[in-house]
């Protein structure tokens, strides 16, 4: 990324714009900066670095799960994948009201109205804390009744209820890291939410293997050592966050008084993020019915779909982090009423996203066979992970452009239109057509395969003709 000055910045620099590792150094530094008037490709970078090493800290996470659930069986690794399925929906609200949460606090910030942004990051809290105890409680109840109903085998769900049981109930953890860390990246403190990826993550990293396989003075828990192992990293990293949230200066300091609810604050939060929750269980319920699709071809194939997966996220992930820029920049930007800037924002972090997963794609195709040998060495799962691997990676450029210009939408508070581009392109697209080839036209798990890259290219053609069209610009929260 260039870091010269942009013609279009509302003032002219005093003195020269750092270079490029000056930028990068601070950025890892955390400095404060308005992203109201400086220069844009400065700015999409300054915000950009710590938001790509917070989501590959999560992309690592989801690698090296699998890679040691995957020394216990396929039926371990099948258990993970139908169970993240489900999470995927809890991860959908949660995500849901961190469009509105990173939306409504950077609108507040290029306001300059700090206070209503910790008043509205207080009514997040409350909010996601009570819904992720009711949704805990649900799961951890019905863990097992879930697996048998997403197809599992006899096997797979007395092996896999205990793991199922502490991810579900346990769900408040990574819920609340998502709420917070959006509330710090809509104010501009995206290094704070880095860290806590890297705490978070860190410790789950290190405790993985212990649990699992009862290293040290652990107790061998097997795939229950996964479940604690990733609840008690997230845990420390939710304590973290509230710990810079209420105790430390920052841009948004949350109160005592922010967190008594306030409804006509909560009906903004639950009318914005209605939509963000609609797109991402539109676009996760999708996930959940390849899974089931896919479990009718047995545990082979729905491990290698997991591994497959897991290695996809490992790209995508970063590539939401510049994606969460030109987000986080589009809601500060109109909150000051800078259109143009926040459109050109957008732009700049597209450009370097295509770049950046259309190499990670093409490193995924031509060396899909020894990546997937690190996970597995079951010849069969082995055989649909690569194939699944080599699929999903075809449209990968197209899949930048796409959460670009949804993370645009979102940013301005216009989480109705990605909802309907996820209905359409999904519900009305993606599962028809996985079933329709996997199933009548006799594909079986391919047709599953290739059903994902002709769906998210789609929607990216289509998110890039209504962002040209420019009626985000208009929203307001």
């Amino acid at each position: 990324m260039s870091a010269a000055p942009d013609p279009g910045a509302s003032a002219p620099a005093a003195a020269p714009a750092p270079g490029f590792w000056a930028s990068v150094r601070q950025a890892l530094r955390g400095e404060a900066h308005d992203y109201t008037s400086l220069g844009l490709n400065r700015a999409v970078l300054l915000l950009a670095v710590p938001m790509v090493l917070e989501m590959l800290m999560e992309s690592l996470f989801t690698i090296v799960d699998v890679f040691w659930v995957a020394r216990l069986g396929k039926e371990a690794v099948a258990v993970v994948g139908l169970t993240e399925s489900v999470m995927s929906l809890i991860y959908a609200v949660a995500i849901g009201i961190s469009f509105a949460a990173t939306a409504i606090v950077a609108r507040r910030i290029g306001e300059n109205n700090p206070a209503l942004a910790a008043q509205a990051a207080g009514q997040i809290l409350v909010l996601g804390a009570g819904l992720s105890a009711a949704i805990g409680v649900a799961g951890a109840v019905f863990a097992g009744d879930i697996l048998r109903w997403m197809g599992a085998e006899p096997e797979v769900v007395a092996q896999g209820t205990p793991y199922a049981r502490l991810m579900l109930g346990g769900n408040g953890t990574v819920f609340l890291i998502f709420l917070i860390n959006a509330i710090f990246r809509g104010a501009g403190d995206p290094m704070i939410a880095m860290r806590t990826l890297v705490l978070a993550n860190g410790l789950n990293l290190v405790l993985d293997p212990c649990f699992i396989f009862g290293w040290g003075p652990f107790p061998e828990l097997g795939l229950t050592g996964a479940a604690v192992a990733t609840n008690l990293g997230r845990g420390v990293g939710v304590c973290y966050q509230i710990g810079h949230l209420t105790l430390r200066a920052g841009r948004v300091k949350v109160g005592w008084g922010d967190l008594r609810p306030r409804w006509e604050s909560l009906s903004v939060i639950l009318r914005t993020s209605g939509n963000g929750i609609g797109q991402l269980l539109i676009s996760t319920t999708s996930w959940v019915g390849l899974f089931k699709i896919l479990a009718l071809f047995g545990s082979p194939v729905v491990a290698g779909y997991t591994i497959a997966i897991r290695v996809v996220i490992f790209a995508l992930m970063p590539a939401w982090g510049l994606a969460n820029a030109g987000s986080t920049l589009v809601g500060q930007n109109l909150g000051a009423e800078k259109p143009e800037r926040a459109a050109q924002a957008v732009r700049i972090a597209l450009r370097h996203n295509v770049v950046f997963l259309g190499v990670a794609g093409l490193l995924f195709i031509v060396f899909a066979r020894p990546i997937v040998g690190v996970f597995t060495d079951d010849v069969e799962v082995f055989a649909h992970a690569v194939r699944a691997l080599w699929v999903v990676s075809l449209a990968f450029p197209l899949y930048a452009a796409g959460m670009c210009f949804e993370g645009a939408f979102n940013g301005a508070g216009d989480t109705a239109t990605p909802a309907r581009l996820n209905f359409f392109c999904f519900w009305l697209g993606q599962i028809p057509l996985a079933w329709l080839l996997a199933q009548p036209l006799g594909l079986g798990p391919a047709g599953v395969f290739v059903a994902v890259p002709v769906s998210f290219s789609v929607l990216a053609l289509w998110s890039g003709w209504l962002f040209r069209r420019g009626k985000w610009r208009e929203k307001r929260v």
